[in-house]
């Protein structure tokens, strides 16, 4: 049950940081990956941090911080090639 949660949360927070960073989704698939990426990146800067989050909520916190922050750095890397 807990990897049903995992990708309930990584699509919701890839979708919440589509659309805080770019007004809008990505689509389920995209969404999913930059959530589930961006679960990882917010773990790792919360604990730098030493921040601690629990529970559902603070999981979704933590994952659509760590999406914001992916798709600002893509979007950094792009302006630079471009």
């Amino acid at each position: 049950m807990n990897i049903i949660w995992f990708l309930i949360i990584g699509a919701l927070a890839g979708f919440l940081a589509g659309k805080l960073m770019k007004g809008g989704g990505f689509g389920l698939w995209v969404n999913l990956a930059v959530g589930i990426i961006g679960a990882v990146v917010g773990g790792f800067i919360f604990n730098f941090l030493g921040i601690s989050t629990n529970g559902l909520i603070g999981s979704l916190i933590t994952a659509t911080v760590g999406a914001i922050v992916l798709l600002w750095i893509v979007d950094m890397v792009k302006k630079k090639q471009g």
